[in-house]
């Protein structure tokens, strides 16, 4: 790569490195509340007149992990594959989502306004274009680790180890079975990226535009932060009920064929609210985990720019001394 290249477009190999560590983190911090909003669509499922949706499923799968021997690692269950599939989902999610936006970025629009951003400027057309494929792509790669994530999670399946798990789902449903629920996944995350780059880019620069200096400095992980709360908690209540029709066809695949049959039953038989079973748990853990992956990342991949910055700034001045 030329040193003009490396001005504007960082390393791949860092970009993969941040989204890692900004996921990895994310999904540890945060693991109880994935653990619970699985529980609580797993529960949703079964539900009677007796085991009703919503709050009631809530506090039944609060008291269920309570009632565990050791609570911190009851809830901390499946933190192991969780870590696995949001870290390296992050990781390849930031380094394709770098390397699309680079090839879209006009020059016109990066050098528009100040911004708090370290990501290339694109259009509204492009920045869910790219957030979408970018998506799909890291959740096809990763979908075996989500499918073990879930299973793992579940009261549903007594698994002790991952190897266990994977060994049990080949056995009884072969590879199509470490895919199940990816129509429903796709078609929950793509519109989510897509419209999550949307909001994001759109708050920052909003906010940008009133909390920023003109240097550019004053506050931009605050404003990444807040961006990325925003921008998680709305793209999580608008994709909710494809994440409720995952995790049922993900939990039950005899139960729920695909997508579409696993929707129609679960409307037929417990109403339009089944569909947003796991909400405020959602939004919760989506908001805060954006907030620290997409702060820890671009901060990350901010630090790195000044440092290659500085060291190409030094190779000019020693080549132009050189040159004397």
């Amino acid at each position: 790569m030329s040193d003009g290249a490396r001005k504007t477009s960082p390393k791949s190999t860092f970009h993969f490195l941040a989204g890692l560590s900004s996921g990895i983190t994310s999904a540890v911090l945060l693991q109880p509340i994935d653990l619970l909003k699985t529980r609580v669509q797993q529960r949703t499922s079964h539900s009677t007149p007796h085991h009703p949706h919503g709050a009631s499923a809530l506090r039944l799968a609060l008291a269920e992990i309570r009632s565990a021997p050791h609570l911190l690692p009851a809830l901390w269950r499946g933190a192991v594959p969780s870590a696995l599939r949001t870290g390296f989902g992050s990781a390849i999610y930031f380094t394709s989502l770098n390397s699309i936006r680079h090839r879209l970025s006009s020059p016109a629009l990066a050098n528009a306004n100040n911004h708090s951003s370290t990501l290339p400027k694109l259009s509204h057309i492009a920045n869910l274009t790219s957030g979408a494929v970018a998506r799909s792509f890291a959740g096809f790669i990763l979908m075996p680790l989500t499918v073990l994530k879930v299973r793992y999670e579940s009261t549903l399946y007594s698994y002790n180890s991952l190897p266990r798990a994977a060994l049990d789902i080949y056995r009884h449903e072969g590879i199509r079975g470490f895919f199940s629920g990816f129509g429903a996944t796709a078609i929950r995350d793509a519109p989510y990226a897509g419209l999550y780059i949307l909001f994001y880019e759109q708050s920052k620069k909003h906010l940008s535009n009133l909390y920023m200096d003109k240097s550019g400095n004053g506050g931009a992980a605050t404003i990444n932060f807040a961006s990325a709360i925003f921008s998680g908690a709305v793209c999580s209540a608008i994709s909710n009920p494809f994440d409720a029709v995952k995790t049922r066809i993900q939990l039950q695949p005899d139960g729920y064929r695909n997508m579409v049959h696993a929707a129609k039953r679960m409307v037929s038989e417990e109403g339009l609210r089944s569909l947003m079973d796991g909400l405020g748990l959602r939004m919760g853990r989506k908001a805060a985990s954006s907030a620290l992956a997409w702060t820890v990342y671009e901060e990350l991949i901010r630090r790195a720019e000044g440092s290659w910055t500085k060291k190409d700034g030094v190779r000019g001045g020693e080549k132009e001394a050189g040159k004397l």
